[in-house]
């Protein structure tokens, strides 16, 4: 099953339900955790009117979900006049695989107005290399074409504190969404893999990731877009990093913490 296929699955207006996540979509022993974002962030947004805009997402991957049923709850934590705080569940045989805190904002008339950061030099999409057709590419990454343009292959041995180049869905070719957005950031691994030599299991532990209020329908999943993420420290198998995906013409989309584990 497709990623957009699955989407369409969430219903409106009903809490607690459950869906099924889609052979195909390793990450590791885990299921690709953007899809699982993916998936709690479609269901919130279709929760509550279109007016209130995904701005903010905390997530903490609790454990690792993997293929099948898995059931999406909320909570409603405050309703303001504009601004709306909830969290998000989304459970396995009763136990929780990953937990969110997400604010939702009606945008207002305001007199501050500063333009998203603009792309480092990413090159072109002819400039880098994708990811090579081995078994050491998880399964979901196949689903994805990457030109990696900042930063050595992983597992390259090549130290650096960015990584990152141009992304897409490979065979989709839907309208970009908030969920969609959340798939590509997280289809890049931790941007610590090119310092290592070997393989290793690494992984996201917790992500916030904020949502500029762009207008998206002329955008589709196809398209390709820029990608880079910034080591800001890493070091007793753990690291921190921040990242940023801009689309081709240079507009900032999403802004990304990431906090991961590295097992080497």
């Amino acid at each position: 099953m497709q990623f957009h296929e699955t989407l369409a699955l969430i219903e409106s207006d009903k809490n607690n339900q459950t869906i099924t996540l889609p052979e195909g979509w390793a990450q590791g022993r885990a299921f690709f955790g953007g899809f699982s974002a993916a998936v709690a962030a479609q269901f919130l947004l279709q929760q509550f009117p279109q007016d209130y805009h995904l701005r903010s997402f905390a997530i903490s991957f609790v454990a690792p979900a993997t293929p099948g049923d898995a059931t999406l709850s909320y909570r409603v934590l405050r309703q303001g006049s504009s601004v709306l705080q909830v969290t998000v569940e989304l459970t396995q045989n009763n136990e929780v695989m990953l937990a969110g805190l997400a604010s939702l904002g009606k945008g207002r008339q305001s007199s501050v107005s500063v333009s998203g950061e603009t792309p480092p030099d990413l090159k072109t999409v002819n400039d880098g290399p994708g990811l090579p057709e081995a078994d050491i590419v998880p399964e979901f990454a196949k689903n994805f074409d990457y030109r990696i343009t900042s930063g050595g292959m992983p597992f390259s041995g090549q130290p650096g504190r960015t990584f990152g180049g141009w992304v897409r869905f490979r065979n989709e070719q839907q309208k970009l969404t908030i969920a969609a957005i959340l798939a590509l950031v997280d289809a890049w691994p931790p941007a610590v893999l090119p310092h290592l030599k070997q393989p290793a299991p690494a992984s996201s532990l917790t992500w916030t990731i904020e949502f500029p209020d762009k207008p998206l329908a002329d955008f589709s999943t196809h398209d390709w877009y820029q990608y880079e993420a910034f080591i800001e420290h890493a070091e007793n198998g753990y690291g921190h990093s921040r990242a940023g995906l801009w689309s081709d013409n240079d507009e900032l989309l999403a802004i990304s913490r990431q906090t991961f584990t590295v097992f080497a």
